[in-house]
């Protein structure tokens, strides 16, 4: 069964190649040095494999939700997860959407979730040209589903907390930086739209991927 359409403009905004998506999760430092140093997420016993964790491929969104890795001590590094696209699929085909009657019967889903896409400067992001707003997706995976996704579907793992801490540090000083300066500075990454094969959007309510 689809997720519920709605009149905002869902998108997945992601970084990706022809066989990665690259997501975003934020975590203390004990767990991400670890996670970098063994390329597992799961290789620090402090990472709690019985709690939902939340991935996002909007690097944007990722600042808003972190204040650029300064909000919340305990989620201090900003991890850059490479997934298979095959495995990002399975994820979103297993998926429900959060708040939903369904969601609140079945904890073992895939939880999706559409929140307002944000800009460089982490404001909500204008209309499209047909006055839809644009929402960004975040995917909630229980515990249940945890263990496949981290042992097979990561194939990289970078820390790019420095990334974000500069730019709010050069967004702060430098009121005028646009988003081409950022990116040229690598501070920006060049996301695309990412286009699902049909039966996924289908799944998510995507109807024009």
């Amino acid at each position: 069964m689809s997720l519920s359409k709605s009149n905002h403009n869902r998108q997945i905004r992601a970084v990706y190649d022809d066989t990665t998506i690259t997501v975003y999760q934020a975590y203390n430092s004990t767990i991400a040095d670890a996670a970098v140093k063994e390329q597992r997420l799961d290789a620090s016993p402090l990472f709690k494999p019985a709690r939902m964790t939340w991935i996002k491929p909007s690097w944007n969104w990722m600042m808003y939700r972190s204040g650029y890795s300064y909000k919340d001590a305990n989620q201090s590094n900003i991890l850059a997860i490479k997934l298979t696209r095959e495995c990002f699929h399975e994820l979103l085909l297993m998926s429900i959407e959060s708040g939903s009657d369904d969601a609140r019967r079945d904890g073992k889903q895939i939880r999706v979730q559409w929140d307002p896409e944000r800009d460089i400067r982490i404001g909500v992001l204008g209309n499209d040209t047909s006055g839809r707003s644009i929402r960004s997706i975040q995917m909630g995976i229980p515990a249940g589903s945890k263990d496949e996704w981290v042992a097979n579907g990561i194939v990289e793992i970078e820390d790019v907390t420095k990334f974000a801490r500069e730019l709010k540090r050069v967004l702060d000083t430098e009121k005028d930086a646009s988003e081409d300066e950022l990116k040229s500075r690598g501070l920006v990454p060049s996301e695309q739209l990412y286009n699902l094969p049909p039966e996924v959007a289908d799944v998510i309510g995507i109807t024009d991927s």
